[in-house]
């Protein structure tokens, strides 16, 4: 099944602030940096739905079509919130999507780090998990679900993580990156407002990988955020195992449309050797705007014995874990 995640224009959201203890860090959730254009008024800090709200991309908003993220007070070595329904009552039926009722997103804001896991959700309606933030900083979780009987949401919320905090800078684009023993290279370019293939094949020493294994649902996941306000799009492949078509590997193709020209972070999760793995490049969509660099830190290149590179991105950083 081909799934296309459109996302048409986008504008400044959220200034509702959460003084909550959570964890190991402080959850806030403040007005995003939007790098690019606008298109449209401030998102109302209420969450109502309006056409203002249709036009914003995932993540940006804390409440949204009468749901709102709540983090909730949990042990240090825990993450937990729930999702607030219309009525102001945890939400407790949940679709699923992907394998899974909830997927939890979190990113640094400088897009250093990534983590991609799955909460169990309590009978009262709260999420819980093994806490996902590595390291001191500033931190960004994504709420990914579906309520039974609503439309497909994700919702943002910022969450600090005390100690020293040395901001890093976004790596170079580059067409190649290795993870775990693979290497990862990238064709295509995403350009604002309109669907572009993004095919990425995955190789490992020198030989192309044949037999990646169905995560989720499918052979690969793949999410990107932009530089900035880290404005959230999660795409998948075109087509799906046992479909009759797709193949499961070494290339799987993404069509995706992003929101706006400037730089994204892409994160691709794929499963092999009963392992999940995730790939992270940098893009560039577009022409960023006057004074706003690609990126800050010198190209780097993947491993040579992989297949030759063949479209835009960054080496990423590897051993990020998944549950």
């Amino acid at each position: 099944m081909r799934t296309v995640t459109r996302l048409a224009g986008f504008a400044v959201g959220l200034a509702a602030v959460f003084g909550t203890t959570y964890g190991i860090g402080r959850v806030v959730d403040r007005a995003p940096v939007v790098e690019g254009r606008h298109d449209g008024d401030a998102a109302h800090a209420t969450g109502e739905h309006d056409e203002t709200t249709d036009r914003l991309p995932g993540g940006l908003l804390v409440s949204d079509r009468g749901h709102t993220l709540q983090p909730v007070d949990a042990p240090a070595d825990e993450f937990a919130f729930r999702i607030a329904g219309p009525d102001g009552q945890p939400v407790t039926r949940y679709d699923v999507a992907h394998d899974k009722q909830m997927h939890l997103i979190v990113a640094r804001r400088d897009l250093s780090g990534f983590r991609h896991v799955h909460p169990e959700l309590a009978p009262d309606g709260t999420w819980r998990v093994d806490t996902p933030l590595a390291g001191a900083g500033q931190w960004r979780a994504f709420a990914d679900f579906t309520p039974t009987g609503g439309e497909p949401l994700t919702l943002g919320v910022d969450v600090t993580v005390p100690g020293e905090l040395t901001e890093r800078p976004l790596p170079a684009p580059s067409t190649s990156t290795t993870v775990d023993g693979y290497t990862v290279t990238l064709a295509g370019s995403p350009q604002p407002g309109r669907t572009s293939p993004l095919t990425l094949t995955v190789s490992r020493g020198g030989q192309p990988v044949t037999d990646l294994e169905p995560y989720l649902g499918a052979y690969g996941h793949l999410v990107a955020l932009r530089r900035g306000d880290l404005a959230y799009l999660h795409v998948h492949p075109d087509g799906a195992p046992g479909d009759g078509r797709t193949r499961p590997g070494p290339a799987v193709t993404f069509l995706a449309e992003v929101p706006s020209a400037g730089s994204y972070r892409l994160y691709l999760d794929f499963r092999h050797g009963g392992a999940v793995h995730t790939a992270e490049f940098t893009v560039v969509a577009g022409t960023p705007a006057a004074g706003t660099p690609a990126a800050e830190a010198p190209p780097t290149g993947g491993d040579p014995s992989g297949p030759a590179p063949t479209g835009g991105a960054d080496h990423g950083t590897p051993g990020h874990g998944h549950n």
